[in-house]
């Protein structure tokens, strides 16, 4: 799971909240992402250019296959 970092202050949210990628879908080259905060009292969809503007990736986790 992606773990993202928030840049500037955005929609009422403070930065540096720490948000999870929950779902990311693309339509006709239009990607959009859905965000939740860390507590899941947040959610956010935006497209592609804001999250490259608004957020930073802090890390990501996937499960590794042995």
């Amino acid at each position: 799971m992606k773990k993202y970092k928030l840049k500037n202050h955005f929609n009422g949210i403070k930065k540096g909240t720490h948000f999870y990628l929950i779902a990311e879908s693309e339509f006709i080259g239009i990607k959009e992402y859905v965000l939740r905060t860390i507590d899941l009292s947040v959610r956010i969809s935006i497209n592609e250019s804001e999250l490259n503007k608004n957020f930073t990736l802090i890390n990501s986790y996937f499960y590794k296959e042995e």
